[in-house]
């Protein structure tokens, strides 16, 4: 089973990394393949709403987003994780985001009005770190990572939250939240 770690941040090494890459271990314990996409080493663009993958599902612009959508594609498992930047995504990972809209018009254009009901191609889980302890912090991260999963035909299976991380090494500080992200990717494999 393949299973791909987007990484959203921004910030090399701090706590979202660390929680994907235990994430990430978790699922290689349960014997999945991983791979990983930086979104911060990406140069690309945001999406230009051209209509260039209208007809074809195929994005026009030739950027390194490229490699990322048969990634996106091939991986029973997608894990997106961003720190919350004013109550959503990172700039980095929203690009990625938003660049999957080419995959919302190839599902589109192969499935019927009916199958569009039903995600056929795999699972989403969010990990999202935020400094806040605000009520609502997850809340638009969380409604921007069901519609990325349903443009990959995924379902979106919730996720992992974590409030008042700030310093870059806090995660460290409670080895709980390490062992939960473990845990995530360990489940999320053998319920795929």
């Amino acid at each position: 089973m393949k299973v791909l770690g987007i990484y959203g941040s921004p910030r090399k090494g701090g706590n979202t990394d660390q929680l994907l890459d235990q994430a990430l271990k978790g699922a290689e314990s349960a014997g999945a393949e991983t791979s990983v996409v930086y979104a911060r080493r990406l140069k690309i663009s945001g999406c230009l709403e051209c209509g260039g993958c209208d007809e074809t599902g195929t994005c026009v612009v030739k950027d390194d987003m490229q490699p990322v959508y048969p990634m996106l594609e091939e991986s029973a498992v997608v894990f997106l994780a961003s720190p919350i930047f004013f109550y959503g995504l990172t700039a980095q990972v929203k690009a990625v985001v938003d660049r999957s809209q080419a995959l919302w018009s190839k599902r589109r254009l192969t499935k019927g009005p009916k199958e569009m009901d039903r995600f056929d191609s795999g699972r989403g889980y969010l990990i999202a770190v935020g400094a806040t302890r605000g009520k609502n912090l997850f809340e638009g991260v969380q409604l921007e990572a069901r519609y990325f999963f349903d443009a990959l035909d995924m379902s979106y299976e919730g996720g992992i939250f974590f409030r008042s991380l700030e310093k870059k090494n806090a995660v460290r500080e409670h080895p709980e939240t390490l062992q939960e992200a473990f845990n995530l990717g360990l489940q999320a494999v053998r319920s795929a």
